[in-house]
């Protein structure tokens, strides 16, 4: 081989080795083991699907960080541990089939490591070997990683589902944020619903702050995230609604991010299951139209958010569930004497008059208190599906 046919040939390797690296840059997933579809579950002969919401953990550096606003008898040994301890204990009592992480994951100021307050806060989520999505908050990124350092270290994380963005080719490149992506719920395994995907699972990256110099405050979900989401809920309606077994109906979705939308100002104490504490709702001071969006699409029946730590309630908005999550983490503000919570979300499957596994019949919640019978509070129906007689 002379000279210049070496040259052309070594040129080919770098140009072939260039772009596999950058494939596996723009799809984080190229090199992970393949992951068991999600999919309900038949508990006690009834088909169910259970997420367990955590809400602003707030982690720092662990036993050495110290727990805001608890009763003054639990300051000198209260810490990190005990957020660690409370979801621990979340997950043993509820055996959640996903754990939704949403946003303030890690306090990044206070963290001396992000990605070991990262490995730290998921770890029990890991330990239990569950399946865990995140979105970001506005906390996370303040730390010793930017904020898509936060979403490539968790995205390589044991047992997370959590996706950088979507792979959908004409919205990827100029998408916003990291952490939008959407995972599909299966029908039970061998039943006619096997291969359909009967719920919807959306994460979206509601940023941190404005970016637009003449406006302040907290971020907003912008319109190319929208876009994706329009095109996605529309591609998996489409899919419901097709052979085989096609339903007349869109199948269920329900929505994940951290900072509330302006719309969750529209309740008060008579039309809401919770409470309010916080003076004001930390939205947005734009309104981008989110709400608006999922409304057009039809098939979100429920939104759930953290960021405002004292509150947790939940109200329907024109057919659409506007839900906090209340606060998680020790590390977070909070109220002494208020227990940290959890909010939990059920979805369960009808049964056809053959006896089999039919589509989503109804969706329910409920929030877990971190007290000393880890109490259940405000059950709550957030959709049932019409019936077709």
């Amino acid at each position: 081989m002379n000279m210049a046919s070496l040259h052309h040939l070594l040129l080919l390797l770098l140009l072939l080795f260039c772009g596999t690296a950058s494939a596996a840059r723009r799809n984080h997933h190229s090199t992970s083991l393949p992951r068991p579809p999600l999919r309900f579950k038949p508990t006690n002969n009834v088909g169910q699907f259970k997420i367990l919401q955590v809400a602003d953990m707030h982690f720092a550096d662990g036993a050495s960080t110290k727990c805001l606003d608890v009763l003054p008898d639990q300051l000198p040994t209260c810490s990190d541990l005990n957020t660690s301890a409370f979801l621990r204990r979340a997950i043993l009592a509820e055996k959640p089939h996903l754990i939704v992480f949403t946003g303030d994951n890690i306090f990044g100021l206070d963290s001396s490591d992000s990605g070991r307050s990262l490995n730290a806060a998921f770890a029990p989520a890991i330990e239990a070997k569950l399946p865990w999505a995140v979105v970001l908050g506005n906390h996370d990124q303040e730390g010793t990683l930017s904020r898509e350092g936060v979403m490539r270290h968790v995205v390589g994380m044991e047992g997370t589902l959590s996706e950088m963005n979507p792979t959908v080719v004409d919205v990827r490149d100029e998408m916003d944020g990291f952490g939008n992506y959407n995972l599909e719920l299966g029908g039970v395994e061998g039943s006619v619903f096997e291969n359909k995907t009967l719920m919807n699972l959306y994460f979206l990256d509601s940023g941190d702050y404005s970016t637009v110099d003449s406006v302040s405050g907290y971020g907003w979900i912008k319109p190319s995230q929208q876009y994706w989401f329009q095109i996605t809920s529309r591609q998996l309606q489409k899919a419901f609604k097709s052979k085989p077994q096609p339903q007349k109906e869109s199948a269920p979705g329900l929505a994940f991010f951290h900072i509330p939308l302006p719309e969750y100002a529209s309740f008060d104490s008579s039309n809401f299951t919770g409470v309010e504490q916080e003076a004001g709702i930390s939205s947005a001071s734009v309104n981008s139209g989110f709400f608006s969006a999922m409304l057009e699409a039809g098939d979100v029946k429920a939104v759930f958010t953290g960021h405002d730590h004292l509150n947790d309630f939940c109200g329907k908005l024109t057919g659409i569930n506007l839900c906090y999550g209340g606060g998680f983490g020790y590390h977070a503000y909070g109220k002494a004497g208020w227990a940290r919570r959890a909010r939990v979300v059920l979805a369960t499957l009808e049964k056809t008059e053959k006896g089999e596994w039919g589509a989503v019949k109804s969706i329910r919640t409920w929030k877990r208190l971190d007290d000393e019978h880890l109490t259940t509070i405000d059950q709550q129906v957030l959709w049932i599906k019409k019936s077709t007689s």
